[in-house]
């Protein structure tokens, strides 16, 4: 991906071809082994970093000026600090080997043409004190890295993360494996929000095929000629989604007792099946394998003045599971939420909002959101507007 990414992008394959050490780490390209001065007039080398634009395969003029460095102040050869450029100082984690202290700014009157005209022009204000000192120094090392990005489980570069900032707290998603069992309303929201996230594997299980009432409960809607094919739901949504995430892996079966064990090994699940008497089973055998997961569901009535309803989201995790039983946070049994839901009918808002607060549990858990209550059970009151968060550790 990123070979393709320089290969397509004539300012990445300029400052390559210049001898620049270049390298992009979660939608950053990173300039290694940049010269620069210390306080104490020694040369030093430090990266240097900037967030990227991209329309696909390739690179698009910069829209913000801001560089970032990872190394200490530079000076001039006097061991005086630049001032000239100084933004802010922030330590914030960019990627594996590459921790950014500071940021520096310095923007032309029409802003950077592009990557070759923004990167060089910080490279040279920097290491320009360093050559002054040894001459022979230079940040045009000729030496090419070999991308690890390649590696990615998306088809093309998550820039998202890193013009936002947040590439640290996205790592933490990085997880080998999770399951999503059932591909309904609900379900394939869930897969839509997981599918942005650096999941190594997204398991998807549903022995439904998606028919033409699904179309309007689930995103990605499908031409007439897709509902004609009939496939499975699994498939349909792995060739969705696998124009973004290449580690969507179907099983066009119903998860019950006979086959729960392939959820042994995974790292969380989502539940979004219905309440049929077979789930108490699948939420036994994922206490025993220490699975943490979450269940979600709606109860909706049909009443005089309009439709009522709630939606749940039940979190499971090790060391916190008695409240499903003791307060039977999950219904189990024929019909599970009795309601008309069971019907069909087309409230692909709330469904996705029940994915939403499942997805965002979840993010929770894993650290990318602040937690500070840790609770296990939320519900939202569909008359009211209200939630209430309970079940906490």
């Amino acid at each position: 991906m990123s070979a393709t990414l320089i290969s397509h992008s004539p300012d990445l394959k300029r400052l390559v071809e210049d001898g620049y050490e270049l390298e992009i780490l979660g939608g950053h390209l990173v300039l290694h082994n940049i010269p620069y001065v210390d306080s104490a007039s020694k040369i030093r080398r430090g990266k240097l970093v900037s967030a990227l634009e991209l329309a696909g395969d390739r690179t698009v003029k910069p829209n913000n000026h801001v560089a970032m460095f990872a190394g200490d102040h530079p000076c001039n050869q006097n061991g005086e600090k630049l001032r000239n450029m100084v933004h802010g100082t922030e330590v914030k984690g960019i990627a594996d080997g590459v921790t950014v202290t500071r940021s520096f700014s310095c923007k032309p009157p029409d802003g950077y043409t592009d990557y070759y005209h923004k990167m060089t022009t910080y490279a040279v204000m920097i290491s320009g004190h360093a050559e002054q000192i040894d001459p022979a120094v230079t940040a045009r090392t000729l030496r090419v890295i070999e991308s690890t990005d390649d590696d990615s489980p998306f088809n093309y570069i998550d820039n998202a993360s890193g013009r936002a900032g947040i590439t640290a707290h996205a790592r933490k998603l990085e997880l080998p494996k999770i399951g999503i069992v059932g591909l309904g309303g609900t379900g394939s929201y869930v897969l839509d929000h997981v599918s942005k996230t650096p999941v190594r594997e997204i398991h998807t299980f549903d022995g439904d095929r998606f028919g033409q009432h699904n179309a309007f409960r689930s995103p990605c809607p499908p031409t007439i000629e897709q509902l004609r094919e009939r496939l499975y739901k699994v498939d349909y949504f792995r060739d969705r989604y696998s124009a973004m995430h290449r580690g969507i892996v179907p099983h066009p079966v119903y998860v019950d007792e006979s086959n729960v064990h392939e959820l042994k090994d995974f790292d969380f699940v989502f539940l979004c099946m219905d309440g049929r008497p077979g789930k108490e089973a699948v939420i036994r055998k994922l206490e025993e394998f220490s699975v943490p997961f979450i269940d979600t569901g709606m109860g909706i009535d049909d009443c005089e003045d309009g439709l009522r309803g709630v939606l749940r989201v039940t979190t499971s995790t090790p060391g916190h599971r008695d409240h499903i039983w003791k307060k039977q946070r999950i219904p189990i049994g024929k019909g599970g939420e009795a309601n008309i839901y069971a019907s069909n009918i087309q409230i692909s808002e709330l469904n996705s909002l029940n994915a939403d607060l499942a997805i965002i549990r979840w993010k929770k858990y894993f650290g990318f959101y602040a937690d500070l209550e840790d609770e296990h059970f939320t519900t939202y009151t569909l008359d009211g507007n209200s939630m209430t968060n309970e079940d906490k550790e």
